[in-house]
């Protein structure tokens, strides 16, 4: 499989990462930024600005994009992965990225590393590949909005995912341990067994359905339905442990198509044993044998539990096709933010805005309607900090022209280094690239 291309991470400046940050920004009430947007966002002059938009989108970071009324750009897949590389770097918890370990129809999986070689999973969240009327069909994230972005849908998938991961893992349930996630991308434990799609042979099916079986209503039981319960999100280990993976489309036991979910899960374990193992059950768990135990939904809101999902019935009855709304205006819900990072990360950062304080305070009259909007978009949401462009820019300015460090581990997986801190460059070197 292939790699996750980060050679050019290591050669942005700062200025690179405040135009990348400002085009995301823009990207929350715009289809296509304008290019004098970008330059008031990320305080920057027009030329130096146009030079910057220019270098990104050789590299593919940016997308340039004309209409009879606006030209501007657009954050591409490769700019939006930049950005949380970047910011899961800084806090210290990857330093390299390796192999493609697995690719879905909504998610790519690659093997990291941290500074002391210890490996995880990073889940990077690929909503899009499928139509908006599946999308629809499958996720909640949206609510009542008809338009929508695709990487604000991604960041949406990856939050609720470590939302649900975490909850679960707190309570000893059979998941990966988190251990951060940034916008779209998810880090979190490195598991060490198959896919049960590819499992041939079984020692004991018996015990494996039914430890399947009791997880589902387990998870029944804390007020939550898996929602696609089959055998591409089971990992077996040696021991024929299973560990379930994949948590964005969980919904509520309370959601009105619940026990239509719950049988479905069920009925995918009951066939795959049966087609796979030659292994039939009589006893299965049914919906109203239920007895809940606690409201781990209400606590995580659950997808499907919010009054809107109620009264909306569009997971029964066919939907009108959406496809050519997908881009389009992507303002925050505060509510959501909050009922779902206040469980998990009440005083953790979750991104990273390369806009210094200092800079905002000289900007001109003509740039207040901007920033003004900054302002209200930053407060809708808890997990948007700021952090001090003196803190980036010395991380920046060490890696900023260093050749690119490859390495191999002893299992053969092959890792490209983000940003070394062991590597420095020649003060002549410097001196020069100044000079020019």
């Amino acid at each position: 499989m292939g790699k996750l291309n980060v050679v050019m991470l290591r050669y942005l400046s700062k200025e690179h990462f405040r135009v990348l940050t400002a085009v995301e920004m823009g990207m929350k009430n715009h289809e296509i930024v304008p290019a004098s947007l970008i330059a008031s966002i990320a305080s920057l002059k027009h030329g130096g600005c146009n030079k910057i938009l220019r270098e990104l989108g050789k590299h593919r970071l940016l997308a340039y994009e004309r209409t009879k009324t606006v030209e501007g750009y657009r954050l591409t897949n490769a700019g939006y992965d930049y950005l949380a590389l970047k910011t899961l770097s800084s806090r210290q918890v990857i330093s390299s990225v390796g192999n493609q370990m697995g690719v879905g129809k909504e998610s790519d999986i690659y093997i990291v590393a941290n500074e002391d070689e210890q490996q995880f999973a990073m889940k990077l969240h690929r909503l899009g590949r499928t139509s908006f009327r599946s999308l629809k069909n499958k996720r909640d994230y949206h609510k009542h909005r008809h338009k929508m972005s695709w990487l604000y849908l991604s960041r949406l998938a990856a939050m609720k995912e470590f939302a649900y991961m975490k909850a679960l893992h707190d309570r000893k349930f059979p998941v990966p341990k988190p251990v951060d996630y940034n916008r779209h991308a998810v880090i979190m434990e490195l598991l060490d067994g198959y896919p049960l799609c590819q499992v041939r042979q079984m020692e004991d099916p018996a015990s494996v359905y039914s430890e399947l079986m009791d997880l589902i209503v387990k998870l029944a039981n804390h007020g939550l339905i898996h929602g696609d319960f089959n055998e591409f999100n089971l990992i077996l280990d040696n021991d024929d442990h299973v560990t379930m993976i994949d948590f964005p489309q969980m919904i509520s036991t309370s959601h009105p198509n619940a026990e239509w979910y719950f049988d479905r899960d069920v009925n995918c374990i009951k066939e795959f044993f049966k087609k796979r193992f030659n292994y039939e059950s009589e006893l299965f768990p049914e919906f109203k044998d239920i007895r809940r135990e606690s409201s781990l939904d209400i606590e995580i809101a659950a997808s499907g539990y919010t009054k809107e999902m109620q009264e909306d019935d569009e997971l029964l009855h066919p939907l009108r096709s959406d496809e050519d709304d997908h881009t389009a205006e992507v303002s925050e819900s505060e509510e959501f933010a909050e009922s779902n990072l206040k469980f998990f990360r009440s005083n953790q950062e979750d991104n990273v805005e390369l806009i210094h304080e200092e800079d905002s305070e000289s900007r001109t009259s003509e740039d207040a309607t901007y920033n003004n909007e900054e302002a209200d978009t930053t407060e809708t949401s808890e997990n948007l900090q700021k952090l001090s462009l003196t803190e980036s820019s010395s991380a920046l300015d060490k890696v900023e022209g260093q050749p690119v460090c490859c390495k191999s581990s002893e299992d053969g997986v092959s890792y490209v280094t983000l940003f070394p801190e062991h590597e420095r460059m020649l003060e002549g070197t410097s001196k020069n690239k100044a000079t020019q």
